[in-house]
């Protein structure tokens, strides 16, 4: 094997049976599986067995509910930090990345929930930070609306800032628990936060000492403006959802340059697609998967995935075989998502069922069907092309569609020299090429 100029990164997207919305109606799946520690643990440790960076975990804090959502297997579902906790235990190389959004928490929990992370993993987690794009969740938390677009991103953005503040709230040699002086920390080395901003005011410091990693990762998913420019000041590593290698290299082209223009270097953030697939030893073995799985999706639930990912709207009164009708921009929800599935709508003369099966697998990500080879192809043309530096891979179902892309599409990958054999280092920075950070004593923008 030559090893290729650039590897890729893969992280593997968690998703009860499979991120296909009728994963869970095929006859060999068991739809209990979003609430089964075995079954996660199972996909950790192959994901793990095949060199993959990360394991991901996306999570709403509200139910699914609503028109159609009780057709779908989308409402119950670990607590994600709980979820990782555990898999750490079972797991001693691979990330493990959480989704916790800023909208409905607080800096402080939030900091010092990952970076126990960290430590219970050896410098393993990421934190998917992200602005609530689930409307319901407002009424969960005390709000009878959601936060405008503009205001998340401004909640977001300090949200951030104190919660890195307090990953560096010690020095990396601050606790020295000697036993013979009786000293268990070094005061010199301490460092208050005390950050007061329109949003949050937080004295610290963290109780708990440095993580492993430095700070654990941060990770963005957004890709609005406002997310772009946000993810080019904050991430290290960008989710992106993109369905055709274009757009997704226009999106690389501007992530890179805004971080460029925000002082950073163009290595210093990775950028992920997702990746959906279904993958087979033939080409004809996985168009009839895809099939089967196109048959079993129900109408009211393809119906309420739409109208979900199209940034929260009641799509009821609509025919299923009419045209998508004209949407406000979404202040809810994803407005990159919305635009991108009207666009695709728009260009292909879609009808409401036809862009639901489009997207019934993917919710708009990169989709793939057909064996290794047509699939390793893809990748590399995006990696060569400058679409992507890896990708966060979405099998339409767990556990057998995971099995077999890592034992039919990772070997092919590492024979063409675009994919590790073995792990290089221990903690998640190490797998994806990030700088450890040295404790930062910048101020806190008000």
């Amino acid at each position: 094997m030559t090893r290729h100029a650039r590897q890729l990164s893969l992280g593997a997207f968690l998703m009860e049976t499979g991120h296909h919305l009728a994963a869970w109606r095929l006859p060999d799946a068991d739809p209990r599986d979003g609430l089964s520690l075995p079954f996660f643990v199972r996909i950790a440790q192959t994901a793990e067995r095949a060199c993959f960076d990360t394991v991901f975990i996306a999570d709403s804090v509200a139910a699914n509910v609503g028109h159609g959502a009780h057709r779908a297997n989308r409402s119950d579902r670990f607590e994600p930090l709980t979820l990782l906790a555990a898999l750490s235990a079972v797991t001693s190389r691979i990330g493990l990345i959480a989704t916790v959004t800023t909208s409905f928490n607080e800096p402080y929990h939030v900091a010092r929930k990952f970076a126990s992370l960290d430590h219970l993993s050896g410098g393993r987690a990421g934190w998917n930070l992200v602005t609530s794009d689930n409307a319901a969740e407002a009424g969960n938390f005390g709000r009878t609306a959601h936060f405008s677009h503009a205001e998340r991103y401004e909640r977001a953005r300090e949200f951030h800032d104190v919660v890195t503040g307090l990953w560096d709230s010690w020095d990396d040699d601050a606790f020295v628990r000697d036993q013979h002086s009786g000293i268990y920390y070094d005061e010199s080395k301490l460092h208050v936060l005390d950050h007061r901003g329109p949003h949050f005011s937080v004295k610290g410091p963290l109780n708990i000492s440095r993580a492993p990693q430095g700070r654990p990762v941060v990770v963005q998913a957004g890709a609005s403006p406002a997310g772009r420019e946000l993810a080019a000041q904050t991430a290290e590593v960008v989710f992106t959802a993109h369905p055709e290698i274009e757009s997704a290299r226009a999106f690389y082209a501007d992530i890179k340059d805004r971080a460029q223009a925000a002082g950073r270097t163009r290595d210093s953030i990775r950028i992920m697609p997702g990746l959906s697939v279904i993958v087979a030893k033939t080409r004809q073995e996985a168009e009839d998967r895809h099939a089967q799985l196109q048959s079993l999706v129900d109408p009211e639930a393809g119906r309420a995935l739409l109208a979900r990912m199209l940034g929260n709207f009641d799509l009821s009164a609509f025919p299923l075989d009419g045209p998508l009708p004209d949407l406000p921009l979404t202040q809810s929800g994803q407005q990159s998502r919305q635009k991108l599935l009207s666009a695709l709508a728009g260009n292909e003369q879609l009808t409401i069922r036809q862009l639901y099966l489009r997207i019934a697998a993917g919710r708009g990500h990169f989709s793939v069907v057909g064996d290794a080879v047509t699939v390793a192809d893809a990748m590399q043309e995006w990696l060569e092309r400058d679409a992507a530096d890896g990708f966060n891979v979405m099998p339409a179902e767990y556990t057998r569609g995971f099995d077999d892309f890592c034992a039919l599409v990772v070997p092919e990958l590492q024979r063409r020299g675009l994919f590790r054999t073995h792990y290089e280092g221990r903690t998640l920075r190490d797998h994806l090429g990030l700088a450890r950070p040295a404790p930062a004593r910048r101020p806190i923008p008000a």
